[in-house]
């Protein structure tokens, strides 16, 4: 039998995966930023989107409503959050392509999408998976295909930076606080690279991020 690689969890504990979605609307502007998130994507009719560690199917469902014509896939590597994330696109009434994979080996051919989103999920990876991830989604962008991030960013007051300050070391939130997030984008290949919104919650700062591949003739 094949052994699941090991991953944390959306709440960090399997037992806490049912309370992942009421959570997030207790704790983060949820539908406000995630809707934000897609506006800046300009999704168009056929165009193929995927959502990297789509968890629950939240963000997943929202895009697939959010441009019927577009192809949109979700990849985890928890098959709990993917049992989730499917009843809730059945319940939806949408059709979307769900499939469990690492978001550092992801199983799409070069070129394949002309987006590539991830919500929340950057901060469970350790500072080579996130580069690791980075890459791969520039791998599988298309000349000109756009990554849309949602993550937990350096603080832009004062009462974000103790918050965050005293989040700093849970999970992998460090290099967010302290801004290298960018840094790790442009390092992948994307430019150009932009902070294009924050966001104060009561676990701290998330900001929203936009990148392009470049034209292979840039």
């Amino acid at each position: 039998m094949k052994k699941q690689p090991h991953f944390i969890p959306a709440l960090h504990f399997h037992w806490l995966t049912r309370w992942y979605d009421p959570m997030m609307r207790c704790l983060f502007p949820e539908s406000g930023t995630k809707a934000a998130l897609i506006a800046l994507a300009h999704i168009q009719p056929g165009q193929i989107v995927l959502d990297v560690g789509c968890g629950t199917g939240t963000l997943t469902v929202q895009i697939k409503q959010t441009e019927p014509g577009a192809i949109v896939y979700g990849l985890d590597t928890d098959l709990q959050v993917l049992d989730i994330a499917r009843r809730k696109a059945e319940q939806a009434g949408e059709a979307i392509i769900l499939q469990q994979g690492m978001a550092t080996c992801l199983p799409y051919p070069n070129a394949s999408f002309d987006r590539v989103f991830s919500s929340l999920m950057l901060h469970h990876l350790t500072r080579h998976d996130k580069q690791q991830m980075l890459r791969e989604a520039f791998r599988v962008l298309k000349p000109g295909g756009e990554l849309h991030i949602a993550d937990f960013g350096k603080p832009h007051d004062f009462v974000m930076w103790l918050i965050s300050w005293m989040m700093r070391w849970f999970e992998e939130i460090h290099d967010h606080i302290l801004g290298r997030l960018p840094v790790f984008i442009m390092d992948a290949g994307f430019h150009p690279v932009e902070e294009t919104a924050q966001h104060r919650t009561l676990v701290g700062t998330i900001s929203l991020y936009r990148a392009s591949k470049p034209m292979k003739n840039d």
